[in-house]
């Protein structure tokens, strides 16, 4: 290996992080072990030089590429590693190969191909390309050109076209070592792929060769490392059923007999001093490693590092243990609408003290002025999430007054929310937003904020007596139109509902309209369809977009996507609702007034024709309860779409607290405010690393279920029995939940976790997220279905499904974790089920969980209401 064959053969130790381009991530990656000091085999590398060499002067080039156009990718892999396996190796390379041998030794060796795409953070091409073990002198050429044929399996060629990788741009490389005569073997990931946690070293390990292990054919043993303090955290010692064992012309795979099946493959001391090495690789590169390594004569070798993508953030145990603090009840009940996440620190500290400072008012309205006292009632959280609080004896005679509270409220509610509670409430957020937050001391700022929650506290308690009387109406109506008036072909009693106007509607509309004015300025429309608002063409029309777009943000941007203001409101980041623009602008979708009028028009027709077939009894119950109905029932989301109302300039203030934290140098981001107490943000600081911790807590508490009521068996769950019946655990191909909105489609489902995840739904997937609020109302117009694991058929889902008249199956309580992103699902919404056409293996243990947009309390008034009204009525005919 002289310097004027350097550009076709470098050994090793030549090589560094630097040489991606050279010797391929795998190579180069040996290389810097090797700078680095680390144990890794002797060898050289053919250089990608010495592939494109291969290419041009075996003549196979013009050929290749002809073949890698063919859309047949099967067809296409097959004839190129035919032809590459096929020709016979140029002098020149071979010469080459034959030196580097003299120089390392006989073998054997082992051969792994080494891309220039593969092993890198951004682009992890692992698995895609071939291995050849114990391979002897005279079958090395051999293994070089099959090692450069698999770059064209159909596998790769597919994975670079996904990521728009041209067949031209590939090069390959390929690493000779020796081969190390393993007697264990294995992976070590030098932070927990599981949980994130950089604290955390896992080993597998196996007998014999490693490739059984990298392939999958052998469980391995599993051991999870704190290399720093060195101790094992965990062990779990599989039944190693097969081993990869050399043989004279390669390797094999044998059944493993005898004690060495089920008996551990690393002690301790070996699991830890392999997890050290680890941890000294990933700080020499930087970064999280997957490292492959092999054990013989008990000493270590490295033969491969990778960094880890898709590592997720650190996240804590998983909570499995709900205690209750105190002799009261907790129920979770619509707040999983609102709240269906952990809480984070500053907003559960702030709200819990502002629900006990504003829900007792409402209550003692409900149910006399010495029925509940300040703080008697308030939102504390259990494993991070908020439950509303109540004492035993509170909470019995709430359910035992709920029919006489139902009446008091039946006549005050939408008057008291339209004429005190919402202009109260726009007061308020118009006084704090006049205020010139520079000029704000910090306790000044935590003053308005607190003012600020305080007010949409309030405005959501009020919102509670509006509630109770769309629930209980649509029942009402429900249950009389099923009972005494609905033929077998008639729709729904839902039907009756649909077509009126909404606060999500006219943020639809309003969207819609921005829409159509934009496809008439072709460079506009270009400009937002290939990059963002940032890149409009200079001049009037941009201009006048610009105007557009924050009228709509002033009028609609305040809708939360949950209540906790730590998450973005399209006030502040409209990206989500950009996707639902360009779907417009794709020409997709349809005008929202055209189907609110066919809406409309179904429901006329559907009155009419009921009224004339009636008799006058029945036909002066049901005019009655229609009109009941159809007077508050749009209400709720109108008054829903408002909660937020103050959360911008919330977020604004808190924000303002954030910067002035920043520099100080208590938290290192802005949005750190969002996780500090309210005592830190003006006289402590948090212990180092606090904030982290707590992310990282709060990280474990979201992939738990919480119960909807705790303790568990209190007489709250008797309330189940109003809502659908779903299964603890799901596990069959067919999920059940409540059929919201009717109708069948089959379709792509697309699993969203929130706002972020906007812009990969696609027109006509599926809609699976774990609940939807009216901020997620503008993916309807793209979504065939709605499937979720919270809601109930009074929750925001169900109504705006029965809007644009797509199936919706809510309540599953496991949709996000049991449907994969993509599957083909059938969704059922006359029958509530959803079944996988491509089921994959079920995670047992998923509670269900139902919002009906009602409180505890309030769902207990819900319960009476229908009996309440329906006695009304009887009074009334009797009177006549």
């Amino acid at each position: 290996m002289d310097a004027g064959s350097a550009a076709l053969v470098r050994r090793i130790a030549e090589l560094g992080r630097d040489d991606v381009e050279l010797a391929g991530g795998k190579g180069a990656n040996l290389g810097e072990l090797v700078r680095g000091g680390f144990p890794v085999p002797p060898g050289f590398v053919l250089t990608t030089a010495a592939h494109r060499a291969f290419v041009t002067e075996s003549g196979i080039g013009d050929r290749l590429l002809a073949l890698a156009a063919d859309p047949d990718i099967e067809a296409a892999s097959a004839r190129i590693r035919g032809l590459i396996e096929s020709v016979a190796l140029p002098e020149r390379i071979a010469e080459e190969i034959a030196a580097a041998v003299a120089e390392l030794g006989l073998g054997p060796f082992a051969v792994r191909s080494s891309a220039t795409a593969e092993d890198l953070a951004d682009a992890s091409f692992a698995g895609q390309q071939d291995t050849y073990l114990n391979v002897r002198a005279d079958d090395l050429s051999t293994a070089v050109q099959r090692c450069w044929a698999s770059l064209w399996t159909a596998r790769a060629m597919a994975y670079r076209a996904r990521l728009g990788i041209a067949p031209a741009a590939v090069a390959l490389a390929v690493v000779v070592q020796r081969m190390v005569p393993a007697d264990a073997a294995g992976v070590v990931c030098t932070a927990n792929p599981v949980n994130g946690r950089r604290t955390e070293t896992v080993v597998s390990a196996a007998w014999g060769l490693g490739e059984a292990v990298v392939s999958g054919t052998v469980t391995p043993d599993d051991l999870v490392v704190d290399p720093a303090e060195g101790k094992v955290r965990s062990r779990t010692t599989a039944e190693k059923r097969v081993i990869t064992v050399a043989t004279d012309d390669g390797t094999r795979e044998e059944e493993l007999t005898g004690p060495r099946r089920t008996a551990a493959v690393l002690d301790d001391a070996a699991a830890i001093e392999l997890a050290r090495l680890g941890a000294a690789i990933a700080a020499h590169f930087g970064a999280p490693q997957d490292i492959e390594w092999a054990r013989a004569g008990g000493e270590f070798a490295i033969v491969q590092s990778r960094p880890i993508t898709a590592l997720p953030e650190p996240a804590g145990p998983v909570p499995t243990e709900w205690p209750v603090p105190d002799d009261a009840i907790y129920v979770r009940a619509s707040i999983v609408e609102q709240l269906p996440d952990p809480l984070t620190p500053l907003f559960a500290e702030l709200v819990d003290a502002s629900v006990g400072r504003t829900l007792p008012k409402l209550m003692r309205e409900s149910f006399g002025d010495d029925a509940v006292q300040d703080g008697e009632i308030s939102l504390p959280t259990i494993n991070g999430y908020a439950y509303y609080r109540y004492p035993r004896p509170l909470m019995r005679k709430l359910i035992l007054q709920s029919v006489r509270a139902v009446r008091a409220l039946v006549g005050a509610g939408p008057a008291r929310w339209r004429d005190v509670a919402h202009p109260r409430y726009r007061r308020i957020v118009a006084e704090e937003s006049a205020r010139s937050l520079p000029d704000l001391s910090d306790a000044e700022l935590l003053d308005s904020a607190i003012r600020l929650l305080d007010a949409g506290t309030e405005y959501y308690t009020a919102v509670q007596t509006i509630i109770p009387q769309a629930a209980s109406s649509e029942l009402a109506l429900a249950r009389f139109y099923d009972a005494l008036v609905r033929r077998p072909d008639d729709p729904p009693a839902t039907t009756l509902l649909l077509g009126f106007d909404s606060a999500p509607i006219r943020a639809e509309t309003s969207l819609y309209d921005l829409a159509v004015w934009t496809r008439s300025r072709p460079e506009i429309a270009e400009a937002l369809l290939t990059s963002g608002p940032e890149d409009l063409p200079p001049g009037p029309d941009g201009d006048e977009w610009w105007a557009r777009f924050q009228a709509h943000l002033d009028a609609y941007g305040h809708t939360t996507y949950t209540l906790d203001f730590a998450t973005a409101v399209p006030a502040d980041d409209p990206a989500p609702l950009l996707e639902t623009l360009r779907f417009y602008l794709r020409g997709d979708g349809t005008d929202p007034r055209e189907r609110q009028a066919r809406s409309a028009r179904r429901r006329d027709e559907l009155t009419a024709q009921v009224v004339a077939r009636l008799d006058p009894l029945r036909r002066a119950a049901f005019t009655k309860l229609l009109g009941w109905a159809q007077c508050v029932a749009p209400l709720r989301e109108d008054a829903l779409a408002d909660i937020g109302l103050a959360w911008p300039q919330l977020r604004r203030v808190l924000r303002e607290l954030g910067r002035r934290c920043v520099a100080a140098g208590v938290i290192d981001e802005i949005d750190d405010v969002f996780w500090l107490r309210q005592d830190e943000l003006l006289t402590g600081r948090p212990r180092q690393g606090e904030v982290a911790r707590r992310k990282e807590i709060w990280r474990g508490q979201r992939r738990a279920t919480p119960p909807q009521t705790l303790p568990q068996g209190t007489l709250m769950d008797r309330f189940e029995a109003f809502l659908p019946a779903n299964p603890d655990e799901q596990t069959g191909a067919v999920l059940t939940g409540t059929g919201a909105s009717g109708g069948s489609v089959t379709a792509p489902a697309r699993v969203l976790s929130g706002p972020a995840d906007f812009g990969r739904m696609q027109p006509g997937d599926v809609l699976v997220a774990g609940i939807t609020t009216p901020a997620w109302t503008p993916l309807f117009a793209m979504a065939s279905a709605v499937v979720t694991d919270i809601g109930g058929p009074l929750s925001h889902s169900s109504i705006v499904a029965r809007e644009y008249g797509i199936p919706a199956v809510l309540g599953t309580g496991v949709a996000t974790k049991r449907i994969p992103d993509g599957a083909r699902v059938r969704v059922d919404g006359d029958a509530g089920t959803v079944t996988l056409l491509d089921e994959e293996p079920a995670v047992p243990g998923a509670v269900p969980q139902f919002g009906t947009g009602v409180p505890g309390w309030a769902f207990a008034l819900a319960t009476g209401a229908a009996v309440a009204g329906l006695v009304a009525l009887a009074r009334k005919r009797r009177r006549r």
